[in-house]
């Protein structure tokens, strides 16, 4: 159990975990003060976990486990969680899915009861299936005309190469199209299994009372029948990108690019000092390429730099937004200041700024129950280790000017990635 208190020494949070038989994890954070919880069902299952014939069926199922259960129509899905005021929603990633819930205290037992039951008793009936693969599309034409989106998923593909870590999480046109009944229903079977999930609740939650509640939840068609053992976080080899350019034509206003390098994977102990590196380079209006790139020169609206983690790989980079005519100025500059970084670090005054952002940010996003639930998920899931809020904050203090020159000398001087989406 890890407890969180104030400076009266009065608990705030209490976190509790529980396994059952089958391999099904509970994770709880009760919190002081609050009247609302918030419930996840995280699954070990993603887009990256799909053959080529299965691309998109991770987030092709997510659609379809709101179409309807033996007890439920969608409607009734629907319906349950509005009647109470909740939100109700899900997403596919990468390397997990997540349905989620948030309603008052009271509500709980409600959430859960629906969760179980689209989890453990969907009935992805044919017609569902052909009615969900019109939405699908229409998604996917959604996100193409996007140019932040068009933009990312090349820079993925180029990184990644005709791989799951490279395609687009939603699929395309043709392997949706091509997806049947059967695959996803095996998909579903294959991957929907207690062992390969987690459950998360955070908010105004007594732990022994969720764990029931999710025990008779998900008891139907004997879900929980049987024992296994959690099944640990994906690890595996390190796999490396692809660097080059790569374009593609759009009729949109802006260039938008993304020039990046190879990262860190998830456990790398360096991501620390990244995510401080990252801050000071990219992650405000008090940035460098901010003040740099916008401030300085006026030469595009929008500019940020990220860093993205897997279990064995990463990307770090530069996403950047501006007209066509101002295209060469902006490569100019992102890279002269990558190689400024790469070569001197950055100051005692950015290191400070930075761990400033990091510290408020973490602390201001875990202000509600939501992300507290979406914090335990991910840790039980994909870290397997839950660090307390104490800990990431000590080890993000920890971070010396050293430690963040080393790490952009690092990642900068590797082979770049170049996306570029945009008019002819």
């Amino acid at each position: 159990m890890q407890t969180t208190k104030d400076a009266d020494g009065q608990v705030t949070s209490r976190v509790r975990r529980t396994v059952l038989p089958s391999g099904l994890r509970i994770i709880t954070e009760q919190l002081a003060g609050v009247r609302s919880a918030s419930i996840g069902v995280w699954v070990g299952v993603g887009s990256r976990d799909e053959s080529p014939a299965l691309h998109g069926a991770s987030h092709f199922l997510e659609h379809l486990l709101f179409k309807g259960t033996t007890e439920r129509s969608a409607l009734d899905i629907s319906i349950a969680l509005d009647a109470v005021g909740g939100e109700f929603n899900a997403f596919t990633a990468k390397e997990y899915t997540c349905f989620h819930a948030r309603v008052l205290d009271e509500d709980l037992p409600l959430a859960v009861d629906v969760l179980g039951d689209m989890i453990t008793a969907s009935t992805i009936h044919a017609e569902d299936v052909e009615a969900e693969r019109d939405v699908i599309l229409d998604e996917i034409a959604m996100h193409d005309d996007d140019p932040d989106d068009v933009v990312h998923n090349l820079f993925a593909e180029q990184a990644w190469g005709d791989t799951p870590l490279g395609r687009p999480i939603a699929g395309t046109h043709a392997s949706i199209g091509a997806l049947t009944r059967a695959q996803i229903l095996r998909f579903y079977r294959r991957h929907y299994r207690p062992a390969n999930l987690v459950i998360a609740a955070a908010g105004n939650i007594d732990h022994a009372t969720l764990v029931r509640q999710v025990k008779k939840a998900f008891a139907r068609n004997d879900w929980l029948a049987g024992e296994a053992t959690p099944i640990p976080p994906r690890r595996g080899p390190r796999k490396r990108v692809a660097s080059g350019l790569v374009t593609a034509t759009r009729p949109f206003e802006q260039v938008n690019l993304v020039l990046g390098m190879e990262g860190l994977v998830r456990d790398d102990e360096r991501r620390f000092a990244l995510g401080v590196l990252n801050t000071a380079l990219g992650g405000g209006t008090s940035s460098r390429l901010f003040q740099e790139v916008r401030e300085h020169r006026g030469l595009a609206y929008s500019v940020f730099s990220f860093a993205s983690h897997h279990a064995d790989s990463g990307l770090v980079g530069v996403s950047v937004g501006c007209l066509p005519s101002k295209l060469d100025d902006v490569l100019a500059v992102v890279r002269e200041e990558l190689a400024k970084v790469a070569q001197s670090g950055i100051t005692a005054e950015e290191l400070a700024r930075g761990k400033g952002m990091l510290r408020g940010g973490l602390v201001l996003g875990l202000e509600d129950s939501g992300s507290r639930m979406s914090r335990l998920g991910k840790a039980e899931l994909v870290h397997d280790e839950l660090l307390s809020i104490d800990e990431v904050i000590r080890r993000i203090d920890a971070v010396t000017v050293e430690e963040v020159r080393d790490v952009a000398a690092l990642v900068f001087s590797r082979p770049e990635i170049l996306a570029v989406v945009g008019p002819a």
